[in-house]
């Protein structure tokens, strides 16, 4: 298993897991397929017209928006609870962008509250790309967290 960049910095447990198995990874499962199929039932939508695609859109970013929001403040907890976690750069830049995206997302959402409809073209669709993008970037970053400096791992014994 390839080290941390930091020497000082070997695998660092998580503290916020139950049973040994962090709470964060666990739920980012739902807001980033929730998020994605936001983008992919917009582009459903514009393509075929049936409300249902608009409605499912709506539905969809008002899921991810609160079940990122649940993930993040678990990611959140964790690294201002694990000292090893505050001290990596990279568990901030995965901060920053994931608290971007979720306000892109939840500025997506209320966009589309009245109209879910007429929200789409062009101004919902360009928001749930953004999104998509940032979930995609918040995930890289996130799995580099996981697997470059080892957060959340435990040293075998």
């Amino acid at each position: 298993m390839e080290r941390s960049p930091d020497p000082q910095l070997g695998p660092t447990p998580t503290k916020v897991a139950v049973a040994g198995h962090p709470l964060h990874p666990m739920l980012i499962t739902f807001p980033i397929a929730f998020l994605l199929g936001a983008l992919a039932s917009d582009l459903v939508y514009l393509y075929d017209g049936d409300p249902f695609w608009a409605r499912m859109s709506l539905w969809l970013i008002g899921g991810g928006t609160v079940m990122g929001t649940i993930a993040g403040i678990t990611g959140t907890v964790e690294l201002l609870a694990v000292r090893g976690i505050r001290r990596r750069a990279a568990a901030w830049n995965h901060f920053v962008v994931s608290v971007a995206m979720l306000a892109v997302a939840f500025a997506n959402w209320m966009w589309r509250i009245g109209d879910f409809q007429a929200a789409i073209w062009p101004w919902g669709l360009y928001m749930s790309a953004l999104t998509a993008a940032m979930v995609s970037f918040a995930g890289w970053l996130g799995g580099g967290i996981v697997f470059e400096h080892q957060i959340g791992i435990e040293e075998e014994e």
